[in-house]
């Protein structure tokens, strides 16, 4: 079945949200990126670290058959060991490079075109400049490997840093929209393979707009997650925990997603020149203790089709 997207939008799953028992469980791994490469709905998946290497073979194998595009995710790498790309002690900064770095060969293993990141903890107003000087140098060294490590015969790895909140759960560096559009002019004066990701579940907790993030980010836009939060102070899914699209307390649902992808598409994101074929446009949303993955993942396509079928400009 063509959908109306196709030839303007690839859309995508971030793996290991939708299905978390399965980043530590290779068979389950394969059981159910074969469910995603069945679903002719999904075009994209992101992946994280696989230990495996005999997995990771047939994880590229599944998704090269499927035709499907393949994206790293660094992030949990970064949260789970708790590194910082933009310590201001360079040995605690090295950790984080060469984690990235270890990351880089493997998202060239499963055949990425893209491997997204996050900043380290924000460190106050009066260590913010130090750390964004820091945060540039980590991320021109990946970007720089990534160029050096590419085959001969293919692109090389484009990094793009996923903006987070800065006083709310994750409290990173980057962070608002501003800095990010900082951030990303000094990378690309030096490197070319760098942009910056966004996500809707991120943008109520930066108190950002979609039509002013994506006024202020511009061309360095190259990456999207969509997904949902809770800002309510002692709800229990308060912070950035990804749960599904209109839960009660839930900042996100058909109308925002509508809101989003209107500013996409007249901020010029689904013409812009992008390191994956199409771009992309990837849910991250996990489903609650209890819930069914197969009925949270049939919602959050039925609020897709629903918000897509409402939004201006994609008729």
């Amino acid at each position: 079945m063509a959908h109306l997207w196709h030839g303007s939008l690839h859309i995508g799953l971030v793996h290991f949200m939708a299905f978390p028992h399965a980043a530590r469980d290779p068979k389950a791994a394969i059981e159910t990126l074969r469910i995603i490469a069945n679903d002719e709905f999904f075009q994209a998946v992101e992946l994280t670290h696989i230990p495996d290497e005999q997995i990771r073979k047939r994880v590229r194998e599944l998704l090269e058959d499927a035709h499907m595009e393949i994206g790293y995710a660094a992030q949990p790498l970064i949260l789970w060991n708790n590194l910082n790309p933009n310590s201001l002690d360079d040995v605690e900064r090295s950790k984080a490079i060469e984690a990235l770095k270890s990351a880089v060969d493997e998202a060239y293993e499963i055949g990425a075109a893209i491997m997204a990141m996050l900043s380290g903890p924000y460190p106050g107003e009066e260590n913010k400049g130090e750390a964004l000087d820091k945060l540039t140098n980590t991320i021109v060294t990946v970007c720089q490997y990534a160029q050096e490590k590419a085959p001969s015969n293919g692109k090389p790895l484009t990094i793009t840093l996923e903006t987070f909140d800065r006083d709310v759960d994750r409290k990173r560096l980057i962070g608002p929209s501003q800095d990010a559009a900082e951030l990303a002019d000094r990378v690309r004066e030096q490197v070319d393979n760098f942009g910056i990701c966004i996500d809707l579940s991120h943008l109520p907790l930066l108190n950002e707009t979609p039509e002013d993030c994506m006024a202020t980010l511009g061309e360095h836009l190259i990456h999207v997650h969509v997904g949902n939060c809770v800002k309510q102070v002692g709800h229990p899914l308060y912070g950035d925990q990804h749960p599904p699209f209109g839960i009660a307390g839930g900042e996100n649902d058909v109308e925002e997603l509508r809101v989003f992808i209107e500013a996409l598409i007249y901020s010029g994101y689904l013409r812009r020149s992008v390191p994956t074929k199409l771009p992309l446009l990837t849910f991250e949303i996990k489903p609650l203790e209890g819930q069914d993955w197969e009925t949270v993942l049939a919602a959050t396509k039925r609020v897709f089709y629903e918000a897509w079928s409402k939004a201006s400009g994609t008729a």
